[in-house]
């Protein structure tokens, strides 16, 4: 896995695209910091930029570099959710400004996932995660369901799990700083 990281960190720093394993589907990522690497997912997934994506993040204290104010319920919610569960927070800082949601808002997860988590700390900082598919096609549950176009578009592929049968993608839960509570997708 070492290898892997330091290959997938060094095209992250370059700007490029990572087609990577995660705790809940395979992902396209990059550098959530970078607005021209966020601009590149969107081209490559052909989807529109006014439809945010989702970031992964090591642990609650780098989710507060990318959020003015947690709420205390989101902290709850990561300690006691045992399922992947990506939160919507307001406030959005610090990140691409091409991947925060016209109202301010990014959605983020903290992955249960060695490798993601290794490669965000080592990174320092957050990554994009959406699924490997083509906008309106449907995610692929497994590697070789990937589409050679995503394959193709992206500058490096992580050489782990291409065995792995994904379940599905994460429970979306949106919480503004109101005290609103929304789900998005169970």
């Amino acid at each position: 896995m070492h290898q892997e990281l330091n290959k997938a960190f060094q095209v992250l720093k370059e700007g490029g695209l990572i087609l990577y394993p995660t705790d809940t589907v395979w992902g396209i990522g990059c550098d959530a910091t970078n607005a021209e690497a966020v601009k590149k997912v969107y081209a490559l997934k052909q989807r529109i930029d006014s439809k945010a994506l989702i970031c992964l993040v090591a642990d609650d204290r780098m989710l507060q570099k990318y959020i003015k104010e947690i709420p205390q319920v989101a902290l709850d919610i990561i300690d006691i959710t045992d399922k992947p569960t990506t939160i919507i927070y307001d406030d959005a800082r610090n990140l691409a400004p091409n991947l925060i949601a016209e109202d301010g808002t990014i959605a983020i997860r903290i992955p249960d996932d060695e490798f993601c988590f290794q490669l965000s700390r080592k990174l320092n900082g957050a990554i994009v995660s959406t699924s490997a598919n083509i906008s309106g096609y449907p995610t692929p549950n497994s590697f070789k369901e990937i589409q050679q176009e995503v394959l193709k578009g992206v500058d490096y592929v992580v050489n782990l799990q291409h065995e792995k049968i994904c379940n599905k993608p994460s429970s979306i839960i949106k919480l503004s700083n109101s005290g609103v509570v929304k789900i998005i997708r169970a």
